[in-house]
């Protein structure tokens, strides 16, 4: 049965299972850091305040998590599909990506001079890791956190995707418009415009399909 204390439970568990608190869960899913303390789940009548499914869905495509798996989390049930042990995939700071001899021409990662990182993600064997340099991705993403990209996975508008550039720019925004002729990209960041790019200059483009805080 559906309960107002299981769904919370399951979005605590859920932000554990991937090394967030609840705010940083929120954070991490565009919303206001507040948005699932403890102070927020009742309201100033002491009736039960539901989380919208909306933010479901937010924290759900944020984390990476499969909708099964957050309902095994309501249910209470452990789930075979959980993480259950950390994953190793090879690392590269932002700064970094934008040199040559990194990536092949699919945007695979190539090459020598990657590290390696251990996170409690579910990854493909081809994802690797970009470790954020700078602000240019607030408030989305900060300076030192992590992201889990997928080269080859397919992507649809409102995903957010990491993209190479041939002048040897590396970037991550969100995805608003993709054709054989150009690309268009909103910013994460305000300060930061929105790009059009052609296709000609775009090297690959990959999905983000899990950040750490």
């Amino acid at each position: 049965m559906l309960s107002h204390d299981r769904v919370w439970a399951a979005i605590d568990a859920l932000a554990e299972r991937y090394s967030l608190s609840a705010s940083g869960l929120a954070r991490r899913a565009g919303l206001d850091s507040t948005a699932f303390n403890k102070s927020k789940r009742l309201s100033s009548d002491g009736r039960p305040r539901w989380p919208s499914t909306e933010s479901l869905a937010k924290i759900i495509e944020a984390t990476g998590a499969s909708l099964e798996e957050f309902t095994v989390l309501v249910e209470g049930r452990t789930s075979p599909a959980a993480p259950q042990s950390r994953m190793a995939v090879p690392l590269l700071g932002f700064a970094q990506a934008g040199a040559g001899g990194f990536f092949d021409d699919a945007g695979y990662p190539s090459g020598q001079g990657w590290d390696l990182v251990e996170l409690p993600a579910r990854a493909a064997e081809t994802s690797y890791a970009l470790k954020v340099q700078g602000d240019s991705m607030l408030p989305l993403y900060r300076n030192g956190d992590v992201l889990i990209v997928e080269p080859g996975a397919p992507t649809r508008k409102g995903d957010r995707v990491v993209v190479k550039t041939a002048a040897g720019e590396v970037m991550a925004k969100v995805l608003e418009r993709q054709t054989a002729k150009s690309i268009v990209l909103v910013s994460l960041n305000p300060a930061h415009p929105d790009r059009d790019i052609p296709m000609r200059d775009v090297e690959w483009v990959a999905r983000i399909v899990w950040a750490s805080q």
